[in-house]
């Protein structure tokens, strides 16, 4: 399969939400109640992701992956609240492409742009999250000790914080 990478427009930013909403549905459903997991829309979260992107723009990263002229996925990072650390916040693919690689095209893509921010990288994941936690420590993320409860939907979920060090344009996703 073919995937395009390209930095986001301003008319994707709504179906980045539909594909935010959906991802987090089907990767969560296993760890959410499904109250939780309906809380807000695709329509919601697209607006938040325009207002997010409105602000962040400047200081942040957003990639879309395009398959066939679908939306097959996205990344979203940025510097961390930590100096000289960068955050990989999102990568989320469509439902439909998990386990096609687009989302190791993502994470290849983001490794130099997080080693532009710095020397090291964090990203956080719920800790039930199985599949996501995999995912990244097959790309070389390791947990570092660091937890914490952030609400999904008004349901407490505990997270676990992943770091690795990363240095621009050199580092490779391990298949």
């Amino acid at each position: 399969m073919s995937v395009h990478l390209r930095p986001v427009a301003d008319d994707d930013l709504r179906a980045v939400g539909a594909l935010h909403f959906h991802s987090r549905a089907t990767a969560y459903a296993e760890i959410l109640s499904p109250e939780a997991l309906a809380y807000g829309s695709p329509e919601a979260l697209g607006e938040w992701w325009a207002e997010r992107w409105k602000w962040e723009r400047d200081t942040h990263r957003l990639t879309v992956a395009v398959a066939g002229g679908t939306l097959a996925g996205f990344s979203y990072l940025g510097p961390s609240e930590q100096d000289g650390v960068a955050e990989l916040y999102a990568i989320h693919a469509e439902p439909a492409y998990v386990g096609t690689g687009v989302g190791r095209a993502l994470m290849a893509d983001a490794l130099p742009a997080l080693g532009r921010l710095g020397s090291r990288a964090v990203l956080w994941v719920l800790e039930a999250n199985k599949q996501a936690r995999r995912f990244y420590e097959r790309g070389g993320w390791v947990p570092d000790g660091t937890t914490r409860t952030e609400a999904i939907g008004g349901e407490p979920v505990a997270q676990v914080r992943y770091g690795r060090p990363v240095e621009g344009g050199r580092e490779r996703v391990t298949e």
